[in-house]
Formats: C-alpha cells, structure tokens, sequence
C-alpha cells in the first residue's frame, strides 16, 4: 500500500463530525466552565473583604479540580465530549501540566513526573513570558513617548 491508498483508506474510515455541533458544544462546555468561575467568585467575595483574593481564590479552585478531574480521568471525558470548550485558559492549563505528569508517573516521581510535567505546558510558559517581557518594553516606551513617566 503506497501513501496515497494509505490516505485514502483511513479517510474513508475516519469518523465523520459535524464542525457546527462541535463549536455548539465548545461554546456551551467553555461557557459553563466560565459561569462556575463566576458563581465561585460571587461565592467567595460574599466571605472575603478583598476581591483580589477572590478572584486569586477562583483561580486556584479552578486549578485544583481540573488537576483533580484530569487525575480521576474525568477531564478526558469531558473533552471528548465537549472539545475546545474544556481549553478555557486555566482549566485546560492545568490539564496540559496534570496529563504527562500522569503519565510519567511509572518512571518515578523525580525522571517521570517531574520531567513530563512541563512537556507541554512548558512552551506555554516560555513564550507567554517572553510575550509579556516584549509587551512591557513596549509599554514603558510608550508611556515614556506619552510623558507619564
């Protein structure tokens, strides 16, 4: 079988998914994951004077259980159901860190965990850093133009 049979052969045994039912889902899983974020907020700043610390508190929540359902093999679940919609920022960052952690795991916690955490959140981390380094210079630059500073 040369490449083009090949590519021929698993198109035609591919399952087929329709594009609109699946922004409809990841609209609405991104969404819900969205309106818990909210409801935990609005939970939280009813016992905490400080709304940074509540937001920081949402964050962390958020974290927690996406670690914790990607550990119960829940999280995977979810995102084949729902897609896209489980990649809102913290949650599916959170899953990218848990997953090859998970994974690594059989090669002991220093060679496998540790190594495999930052496999693919890891890139996130490095040009998200950079990227905000680059805006900064920007910013400071203009505010020294704009004589604010």
């Amino acid at each position: 079988m040369n490449r083009k049979q090949y590519i021929e052969f698993a198109e035609g045994r591919a399952k087929r998914t329709s594009s609109l039912k699946n922004c409809i889902w990841a609209f609405i899983t991104g969404g819900l994951i969205c309106v818990i974020g909210q409801l935990l907020f609005f939970v939280y700043s009813t016992f905490m004077k400080d709304e940074k610390s509540a937001y920081s508190l949402v964050s962390v929540t958020l974290v927690f259980l996406a670690g914790l359902f990607t550990g119960l093999g829940l999280f995977d679940k979810l995102a084949a159901f729902a897609g896209a919609g489980t990649l809102v920022p913290i949650t599916g960052f959170a899953n990218s860190v848990a997953s090859p952690a998970i994974e690594g795991k059989s090669e002991g916690y220093i060679k496998g965990v540790a190594t495999q955490m930052f496999v693919i959140a890891g890139p996130v981390i490095v040009y998200g850093s950079a990227s905000s380094v680059i805006y900064g210079i920007i910013y400071y630059i203009y505010m020294v133009i704009a004589g604010n500073i």
